[in-house]
C-alpha cells in the first residue's frame, strides 16, 4: 500500500450516501473556493522539451548530492561531523527539478534538512556558462562549493558562514539562498519577505519556501501563507511531503493528509505532483512562476515525496520502529537517482554508461575535497579535522552586532546644544509620528507595518499619523499575527529594505517570540556576521492605564536576555527623535521602547533641524549630584529628578536611554561613581522582566573599587499588572519606593560616617 493512503478519506462520501441525512437536505448548497488546485502529471514529452545539456547538468546535480550526503554521512558516522545529520536522500529529485527553473536572483530558503536544496541552487549559480558535464571537466567553480559546503556543514573557517551555521543553518546570498532554518516554520515568513521586498522595489523574482509535511500543521506556516495572500507576494510554498515529522506520519499529525488542500481556504492556488520525478518538479515550478507572472502570487506546490533514511543519521527509519522495510522498499523502487537516469537512456538522450561516468567523477571530486578537509581521509583510526580549518576561538562574540560604521559622519546633538532662538515645545507623542515620517522622506526603501497602523488616523496611539496620506503603499496593516509579520519583516530586511515594526503591546512579543529571538537576534552572528538586519521594533509600554496582565508588561528586559538587539528608551522628545533617526539608521535590529506615561509630556527640541543622532551608549547627566549615582530610563528619569528634588538628596540622575548590556554607557557611569561612592538602579517595571539585575551584576564586576555600599535596586514587584487600580499602582514602582530607598541608603551613609 502507498504510504500516502493510509489516510481515510471515504468517510463523508459514505453519509453524503446515506438517505435522509442532513447533507441530503435541499436547502444546503455545496459551495466550492473558486481558488484552482491540480495534480500535476508529467510524460516523456515534457521530458523531451528540456535542452539535452541541461538534463545531463541535472543528472550530474542529482548524482552529485547523493554522493555528497552519504559521504557525509560516513563522517558522521565517524565522529567526524559535529551535530546532527539530516540527510536529503530521497528527496534529491525535487530539489534538483525545482532549482533548475530558477535564477541566481530568485531567493529560496528551508529547513534543517536543505543540503540538497542548497547544493542545487549554488551549482547552479556557479555552473560556468554553457557547462556541459558529459562534454567539460568537472569545473573548480562547482569543487569551490563543494569544499564551501563541506567546511560549513563541518564548521571550519572556510565555509560560506565561517563555520557558525553548520548543516542547519547555509546561506550564500548571491546565489539566492538567504539562509535555511532549523526551527520548523521559522523559514516561511522569511520568504514572505523576501519576495514582499522584491515586490515593493519593482523585481522581477520569485521567493520559494520549502518546508516539510511537519510545518505545515504550524502557526507560523498559516501566518506566513495568509499574509502572502492578502498582499500578493510573489512566493512559491514548497511542502515535501515526505509522509514523517520525525517519526509522526501525516495521517497523526492532519485529518486532511492532501497537504495542498490548504491553498483552498487561503485563496491560494495549488500543485501537487510526484516529488520523486524530476521533471515533474520542473514542471510543477515552471507552472507556479507562470501563474505569479500571469496573475500575481502566491502559489503552494506539494511534492509527494519520501526520506529514506531516519530524520537524522544513516539508519533507516524501519530500524526505530515507525514505519516498515516494505513500505521502504516501495519507496526505493522509485528512487530518482536511478530512475532518471533510466528514463534520460530510455528516450536516448545519454548513452548506456554514460550515468555511471557522471557517478566515477562526481565520487572524485567529493574525495578530493574532503581529503583537502580531513587528514587521513578514508581511514577509519587516523582521520580527523585538518587543525588550520578550524575558526579562532578568539573571535566567538564577531558579529553579534554591527560596529555601526553606517551612523559615522552623523550629526549628534544634545537638547543643550539647541541655541534659544531655535528652540520650541513640542508633545512627545507628535514627535513619535513626525519622525518617522521624516525618515520614510529620507528612507525609500524604509516601510511601517503592524496591526491598525493604517487606520484610526495614526495607529492606535497616534505613532503613524500623516503618513498614510503620504507613504500609503509603505504604511502597512497587518492582520492580527505578530509572529508572521515580524517574520516578513525580517524576510524584507535581509532583501534590501528597513522595516519597522509595531507591536502593539510589548506582551505580543512573546507571540512573535521565535522570530524576534530565534530569528531576528541571531541571524546576523550564526550566518557570519558579514550584513544588515536593519529591523526596527517600536514597543509602546502602557503600564498604569488598568489594561490588565496581559497588556502592561515592559519586554526591556526579555529583549535585553539576546545580545544582537540594540535597546533605547528616550524620556524625553529631543531624544527620541535622535534615537529613532539613528535606529532607523543602524544596520542592527532595535528595539526602541515608547512609554505612554511620557506621551504627553513636553520638552524643548529644535524647531527645524531634526537631521541628528542620540549616539546609542551614550547616557545624559539628566539631574547632577554628589552623593549618590541613581541610573535609571524612561518616565523614571522626571520621577527620580523630582524625588531627589523634593527630598533634598543630592542625588546624580543618570538617564541610560541605552539600556540593552552591551550598549550601556559604563565610562559615564564610572565617572559619577567614581564621586558618589553609591549606585542605585531605579526601573518602574516589574522585577521579573526588569532590566536591573544584570545592570547590578555587571556594576558589581566594574566598580567595586568606588562603591562604599551594596548597590540598590528599585523596580516594581514580582507580581504582574492587574486591572484594579490600586493593586497596579502597588505593582509598579513609583516615587514612593524611590524616596524610600534614598531614605535607606542615607541612613546607610550615616552608620558609615
Amino acid at each position: 500500500m502507498n504510504a500516502f493512503e493510509k489516510c481515510p478519506s471515504a468517510t463523508f462520501e459514505k453519509i453524503q450516501q446515506q438517505d435522509g441525512t442532513a447533507l441530503q437536505s435541499k436547502s444546503l448548497k455545496k459551495r466550492s473556493t473558486g481558488t484552482p488546485w491540480w495534480e500535476l502529471q508529467v510524460s516523456d514529452a515534457d521530458m523531451r522539451k528540456v535542452e539535452r545539456t541541461e538534463l545531463v547538468r541535472m543528472l550530474e546535480q542529482l548524482l552529485l548530492i547523493r554522493e555528497f550526503e552519504e559521504r557525509l554521512l560516513d563522517l558522521s558516522t565517524a565522529g567526524i561531523l559535529h551535530g546532527p545529520a539530516h540527510a536529503s536522500i530521497g528527496q534529491e529529485g525535487a530539489a534538483v527539478g525545482a532549482m533548475s527553473a530558477l535564477g541566481s536572483t530568485d531567493k529560496i530558503n528551508g529547513t534543517h534538512r536543505m543540503h540538497h536544496q542548497f547544493l542545487a541552487k549554488a551549482l547552479n549559480h556557479a555552473a560556468p556558462k554553457g557547462y556541459s558535464p558529459l562534454e567539460t571537466p568537472f569545473p573548480e567553480e562547482l569543487v569551490d562549493v563543494l569544499f564551501k559546503t563541506y567546511s560549513e556543514i563541518l564548521g571550519l573557517s572556510t565555509g560560506y558562514c565561517g563555520g557558525r551555521g553548520g548543516s542547519m543553518h547555509l546561506r550564500l546570498p548571491e546565489a539566492g539562498v538567504l539562509g535555511s532554518n532549523a526551527i520548523v516554520g521559522g523559514n516561511l515568513p522569511h520568504a514572505v519577505g523576501y519576495a514582499f521586498a522584491d515586490k515593493q522595489l519593482g523585481r522581477k523574482d520569485i521567493s520559494v519556501a520549502f518546508f516539510g509535511d511537519g510545518a505545515m500543521q504550524n502557526g507560523a506556516t498559516y501566518e506566513a501563507m495568509n499574509l502572502a495572500a492578502l498582499y500578493r507576494t510573489p512566493t512559491v510554498f514548497f511542502v515535501e511531503n515526505n509522509l514523517y515529522a520525525v517519526s509522526t506520519h501525516v495521517s497523526e499529525q492532519t485529518r486532511e493528509y492532501r497537504l495542498a488542500a490548504r491553498g483552498q481556504g487561503l485563496g491560494i492556488p495549488s500543485i501537487e505532483f510526484d516529488g520523486m520525478d524530476v521533471i515533474a518538479a520542473r514542471r510543477a515550478m515552471e507552472l507556479a512562476r507562470q501563474i505569479i507572472d500571469d496573475e500575481g502570487g502566491p502559489v503552494l506546490l506539494e511534492a509527494k515525496t519520501y526520506r529514506y533514511l531516519h530524520q537524522s543519521g544513516a539508519l533507516k527509519g524501519s530500524a526505530f520502529g515507525y514505519r516498515d522495510k516494505e513500505e521502504e522498499e516501495a519507496w526505493g523502487l522509485r528512487d530518482p537517482a536511478t530512475a532518471f537516469p533510466a528514463q534520460l537512456e530510455k528516450l536516448g538522450i545519454i548513452e548506456a554508461g554514460a550515468a555511471e561516468t557522471l557517478k566515477e567523477r562526481v565520487a572524485e571530486a567529493v574525495r578530493n575535497v574532503l581529503e583537502r578537509l580531513v587528514e587521513n581521509y578514508g581511514d577509519e583510526q587516523r582521520q580527523k579535522i585538518r587543525a588550520s580549518l578550524w575558526p579562532d576561538p578568539s573571535r566567538v562574540e564577531e558579529g553579534i552586532r554591527g560596529d555601526l560604521k553606517e551612523l559615522a559622519g552623523q550629526k549628534h546633538r544634545e537638547v543643550e546644544d539647541i541655541e534659544e532662538k531655535d528652540r520650541i515645545e513640542a508633545k512627545f507623542i507628535d514627535v513619535i509620528s513626525q519622525t518617522m515620517l521624516r525618515n520614510m522622506e529620507k528612507f525609500e526603501t524604509l516601510f511601517v507595518l503592524g496591526e491598525d497602523v493604517h487606520r484610526l488616523r495614526g495607529g492606535t496611539a497616534g505613532a503613524t499619523r500623516g503618513i498614510a496620506e503620504r507613504f500609503p503603499d509603505r504604511l502597512v496593516g497587518t492582520p492580527i499575527s505578530e509572529n508572521g509579520f515580524t517574520g516578513l519583516a525580517l524576510g524584507a530586511a535581509l532583501n534590501g529594505m528597513r522595516p519597522v515594526v509595531e507591536i502593539m503591546y510589548p506582551d505580543f512579543a512573546l507571540v512573535a517570540a521565535d522570530q524576534l529571538f530565534n530569528q531576528v537576534s541571531k541571524v546576523r552572528h550564526m550566518f557570519g556576521g558579514d550584513f544588515a538586519v536593519p529591523v526596527v521594533v517600536r514597543s509602546r509600554v502602557s503600564q498604569g492605564t488598568g489594561y490588565g496582565s496581559q497588556h502592561s508588561m515592559d519586554a526591556s528586559g526579555l529583549f535585553a536576555l539576546y545580545p544582537g538587539w540594540r535597546i533605547v528608551a528616550p524620556s524625553t522628545p529631543h531624544d527620541y527623535i535622535g534615537l529613532m533617526n539613528a535606529a532607523v539608521a543602524c544596520d542592527d535590529p532595535v528595539l526602541v521602547v515608547e512609554y505612554s506615561d511620557l506621551f504627553q509630556e513636553r520638552g524643548m527640541i529644535h524647531a527645524t533641524d531634526w537631521d541628528y543622532v542620540v549616539p546609542f551608549g551614550k547616557a545624559r547627566i539628566a539631574r547632577p549630584g554628589n552623593s549618590c549615582t541613581i541610573l535609571t530610563y524612561g518616565p523614571m528619569v522626571s520621577t527620580c529628578c523630582a524625588v531627589s528634588e523634593r527630598g533634598g538628596f543630592d542625588a546624580e540622575v543618570i538617564d541610560l536611554r541605552t539600556i540593552d548590556p552591551l550598549g550601556v554607557d559604563w565610562e559615564t557611569i564610572a565617572e559619577s561613581v567614581r564621586r558618589t561612592n553609591a549606585l542605585m538602579i531605579v526601573e518602574r517595571t516589574t522585577r521579573g522582566t526588569s532590566i536591573g539585575s544584570r545592570m547590578v551584576s555587571d556594576a558589581q564586576s566594574r566598580l567595586f573599587d568606588w562603591l562604599d555600599h551594596e548597590i540598590i535596586h528599585v523596580s516594581g514587584t514580582e507580581s504582574s499588572a492587574v486591572v484594579s487600580k490600586v493593586l497596579e499602582e502597588a505593582a509598579f514602582a513609583g516615587a514612593e519606593a524611590v524616596e524610600e530607598a534614598l531614605k535607606q541608603l542615607v541612613r546607610r551613609q550615616q552608620m558609615a560616617a
